[in-house]
C-alpha cells in the first residue's frame, strides 16, 4: 500500500498535532513573532507553514523535493512562497533567513548534517536554526508486550526507505559539529487521554500497512494486531512511545 499525497497529508496534520506543545515552547522561546523571513526546510504539504501564516505576521518560504507535497502545499498555505529544491543544497542566498527551521526531515536525508550546515549558511548571523522534531526508534515502548514486534519491524523497513531511525539522540551532537552555538536539545514527553480518536488510530494503522505491506511477518499477523491493538486502546491498556527530540542553535555572528 502506497500512501496518497492527501494521506500523507493527513499523516504530516497528525504529526503536527503530536508535536504541537513542543513548537508551542520553541515559538515562545525564541519569540517568532520578532521575525519577518523564516524558512521551512523539507516543508511537504505546507502544514507548519500553515500554522506559521496564523500565528505570525511574516510570509513563510518552505521548500521541498517532492513537487507532489508542494503542489498540495499551494492549496494548504497560498500566502507562503514555495519552492522545489534539495536540502542538500538549498536554493536560497546565504544570510537571507532570520530562521531556518525543519520537522521530521533529518530522519529521512542521507547527510543530515550537510542539511544542518545548509540550514546555517541561509540564516543571518545571530540567526536561528531548529529541527522541531527528530523521532528515535529506538527508544520506543510498545505495552502490551505483545505488540512490541510492530516497533521492531517498523525500524527495519525505515532502513529499508534509506531513513535512519536513531536520528533524535544524535541531534545535539550534529548541531555541535555543525558549529552552531546556544544549542538547546531537548525531548517531547508522552500523555495519553481516554480521548483517542478512532479516525488517529485508523491513519496509524495506515501507515504502518503501508511501511511493512512487503513484510510477511506481519502480513500474517497484521488482522489479529489490529484488533489487539484496538482492543488494548479502548480498554485504556495501550502505550505508544516514540521519543521525539528537538534542538535548537544560533549561528555564530
Amino acid at each position: 500500500m502506497i500512501l496518497s499525497i492527501q494521506q500523507w497529508h493527513e499523516r504530516y496534520q497528525q504529526q503536527a498535532r503530536w508535536t504541537k506543545s513542543l513548537r508551542k515552547y520553541i515559538y515562545d522561546r525564541i519569540g517568532f513573532n520578532h521575525f519577518t523571513q523564516i524558512l521551512e526546510v523539507g516543508c511537504g504539504t505546507g502544514v507548519i507553514l500553515e500554522e506559521l501564516c496564523d500565528i505570525t505576521i511574516c510570509t513563510p518560504f518552505g521548500v521541498d523535493i517532492n513537487p507532489g507535497a508542494i503542489t498540495q502545499a499551494q492549496f494548504s498555505t497560498p500566502s507562503s512562497i514555495l519552492s522545489i529544491g534539495n536540502a542538500l543544497d538549498l536554493p536560497f542566498q546565504s544570510s537571507a533567513f532570520d530562521i531556518s527551521f525543519c520537522h521530521f526531515l533529518l530522519l529521512w536525508v542521507k547527510n543530515p548534517l550537510q542539511v544542518v550546515i545548509e540550514m546555517i549558511r541561509v540564516v543571518r548571523p545571530g540567526g536561528y536554526v531548529l529541527a522541531l522534531a527528530e523521532p528515535d526508534y529506538g527508544g520506543r515502548i510498545d505495552y502490551p508486550s505483545e505488540l512490541a514486534e510492530i516497533g521492531s519491524w517498523q525500524i527495519k523497513a525505515l532502513k529499508e526507505q534509506g531513513a535512519y531511525p536513531y536520528i533524535g539522540r544524535e541531534l545535539r551532537s550534529l548541531f555541535s559539529m555543525a558549529g552552531l552555538f546556544e544549542i538547546e536539545v531537548g525531548v517531547l514527553g508522552g500523555q495519553w487521554t481516554s480521548k483517542e480518536m478512532e479516525e488517529e488510530v485508523d491513519l496509524e494503522w495506515e501507515v504502518i500497512q503501508s511501511d511493512l505491506g512487503k513484510n510477511t511477518e506481519f502480513l500474517n499477523s497484521a488482522a489479529t494486531l489490529q484488533v489487539f491493538d484496538r482492543t488494548s486502546r479502548k480498554n485504556q491498556q495501550r502505550i505508544l512511545f516514540v521519543p521525539t527530540f528537538y534542538a535548537m542553535g544560533v549561528k555564530r555572528s
